[in-house]
Formats: C-alpha cells, structure tokens, sequence
C-alpha cells in the first residue's frame, strides 16, 4: 500500500486518533487531514467542563503537538472544508476549487449545534458552544455578566451552567420538558440533576417554551416566554442539541439516515469509505440495533477499527456506549444504551439523596441495558460485565 492516499475528512478526535492508528498499524501511504478549524485536533469535552473552570488550557486537550504530525508524515490542511465528494472519480473538493485524490477516505466530520429559529437569535450576547472559540467566548462572557439565560438543559446547558454558577453568574435554565436530560435519563434520573442545580442556586424552570430572544441595540437582553413571563439577562446560550454534518455523505449518495449509515466494521455503504465519531449511525453487533452516539469515547476509540478497515483488515466495534459529566461536586459515567421505545426500570442502590449511587437500568425481564454511577467509582467493568451477559439479574443483589 505504499502508494496508497487515505484522505481524513474532519479535524477532531477521531480524526486525529485515525491518523495515528493507520501509523501504527505500519500503513505508510500518504494521511492527509482536511481540518475546517485552524487548530491542531482537540478534545471537546473540556470545552464545557475544566476549560470553563479555568483548569485547562488548549494545549492541555490538545490531541498531538504538530511535531508529532510532522514525524509521523501527516499532511495537515487546517482552515479548509470538504466541500464536495465524487465517488466516481474518487475526489474530494475543497475551497479552492481544487480536488484532493484518495484510494480510501475517512469522513470525520462531526456535529454543529443546532440553532433555534427564534428572533433575537443573531444578537450580540447568544453562545452556542462547539469550538475553543464558543469556549474562550464563554469564558471571557464569565468575568463581564452577572445574568445568563440557558435555553436547554441538556449535558452541555448543565455543564455550562455549573462552569457559570462556579464563577458567581446567576443563571437561568430554560427547559422545554417536564425534567433535565430526560431523553437521556429518563424522569428519576433527570430530577436528581435538576435538584443538583436548584441546590447551586439555579432558577431552573422546566415545561416553558422560549418565543424571543429580547434585544436592545443589537444586544441579547434577555428571554421572553410564549406566556409572556420575561427572564432578564445579560447573556443567553443557546444549548438545545447537536445536528450531525451528514450533507457531505448525503450528497455523494452515501446511505444516510439520522447520521451516516455504517456497518459493524464502520464502513459505510461504499466500501472505500468509513466514518466514525458523531455522524456515524453504526450497526452494533452487541445492541442489535443501529445507535448513533454524539460522545467522546467513540471519537476516542472508533478509529482504531476504521483504520483496520481502511487496511483491508477484519474489524469490528463492539463497545458499549459510555459517556461522562462533571457538574459542581458530582461526577458520573453511564455504560450502556436504553432505546427511547425500549421498557427499563431504573434500580438504585445508594444514596439517591446524597447523590452517591450506582443506578441500573433492568428490561422486562431483569436483564441490565444500562449502569449509571454517580460519585462512586470503579464500577464500570461490573456495569460491562453485567450488560454483556445478557443474564436475568436478582435487583435484590445488585
């Protein structure tokens, strides 16, 4: 394979971690990384936690120094999207009008957040969090309000809004269902974040619908509801959801559905090209199921197998989900998947209360589907464990 391009579409972790495990894995054909951001790749998830909290700095979360890539023979394109894809001719399109050639192509590209379309909406003052721009926006935003209005309270809206109370902001969280993370969580576990947070002094309203984001000058004043109830604020933040960017694939006629359709190897339907990290909607050989999961740890370790099927190479991801937070004095990590018309029961043992437990999600027939540990740690091989039995579990003895 000497000869061999293999093109990375995307500038993230999953890229960056795929242009390492093709090095590893000895391919030693041309890697070039097509990156929209002008940075080196970086982790997201200290965007909305240790960044936020003046704790981390980009080099910190920063996935490889360039030094790194240079030794390595990687051939970075920072600032330039993929523009366009031809299978036909096997080409991407970039900015320039140019084409870029490969024998095998990774698409990487990620999420952008989803927008409201809401007047008020483009005003000064209304974050959205992606990039270490949002984040630096956000910080910076921290030492100059003393009021933010956050529309949604989901991971990112929660982590915000913690980094913010930890930084003396009154805060306002603006949630269109009856509890946080409900579509994740489910109502019980969706109400110990939302006691979480009124215990931080947050004025967190659920079941409200925002109509308007109130402006002065061209600058974001703060919410009105649709019941006409008005929430003053110096800043708003928009954090109501990602959407995967998919055009690229679906214009190039790749299977698509809510992300980029791919089977257990990561392949998508041409089989010259893979795709991993948030766009990639896998079929997973362990669920049964397709899931799309917009979380670190697939960024961090999909790669490792795409890279095998760029090779040529038999592979398969089979990793249960897992994803984390850190809000205020709580630490948590979930290890599993619970489909939204799946029926779960959710078992808890600990301190439910005093937000330290280990809570379980049981099917119909006592079988595990998901572990959620809050404040205790070292649990997450049990959860593992227990999920890929398959086996009818005693609740009593968990």
């Amino acid at each position: 394979m000497t000869s061999s391009r293999f093109v990375i579409a995307g500038g993230g972790l999953a890229a960056a971690k795929l242009a390492e495990a093709l090095r590893a894995n000895d391919f030693d054909g041309t890697v070039t990384l097509v990156s929209a951001e002008e940075h080196l790749p970086y982790e997201r998830p200290p965007l909305s936690k240790e960044h936020l909290l003046g704790k981390k700095s980009l080099p910190d979360f920063t996935v490889d120094p360039s030094q790194w890539y240079r030794d390595h023979h990687i051939e970075l394109m920072p600032g330039t999207t993929v523009t366009g894809l031809d299978r036909g001719t096997k080409t991407v399109a970039l900015p320039d009008g140019t084409t870029l050639p490969y024998d095998k192509l990774a698409l990487a590209t990620g999420s952008r957040p989803r927008m409201l379309r809401l007047p008020g909406v483009d005003a000064r003052g209304v974050h959205v969090l992606r990039t270490i721009e949002d984040s630096d926006a956000l910080l910076a935003m921290f030492g100059e309000v003393q009021r933010l209005a956050v529309i949604g309270a989901g991971w990112i809206g929660l982590e915000v809004t913690a980094a913010a109370r930890a930084a003396g902001v009154e805060v306002t969280v603006l949630e269109a269902d009856s509890v946080p993370l409900r579509a994740a969580l489910g109502t019980e576990m969706g109400e110990v974040f939302a006691g979480l947070h009124r215990a931080h002094g947050v004025d967190l309203r659920t079941d409200v619908k925002v109509s308007e984001i109130t402006t002065a000058d061209g600058r974001a004043t703060g919410v009105l509801l649709d019941d006409g109830t008005r929430i003053e604020a110096d800043a708003v933040l928009v954090a109501v959801g990602a959407r995967p960017n998919i055009e690229l694939a679906a214009d190039a006629g790749l299977a698509v559905d809510g992300g980029v359709l791919v089977d257990e190897s990561l392949a998508t339907s041409d089989p010259d090209i893979v795709a991993v990290g948030d766009i990639a909607e896998q079929r997973h050989p362990v669920l049964g199921r397709r899931i799309r999961v917009e979380h670190w740890a697939n960024a961090l370790n999909q790669p490792a197998v795409a890279a095998l099927t760029m090779l040529g190479r038999p592979a398969v991801y089979d990793r249960l989900p897992y994803f984390f937070t850190d809000q205020y004095d709580l630490g948590m990590e979930y290890t599993g998947y619970v489909s939204p018309e799946q029926r779960a029961r959710v078992v808890v043992r600990g301190d439910l209360a005093g937000r330290e437990f280990v809570a379980y999600w049981l099917d119909p027939n006592n079988r595990v589907l998901a572990g959620m540990n809050v404040n205790v740690w070292d649990v997450t091989d049990k959860i593992k464990e227990l999920i890929l039995s398959g086996r009818a579990v005693d609740p009593d003895t968990l």
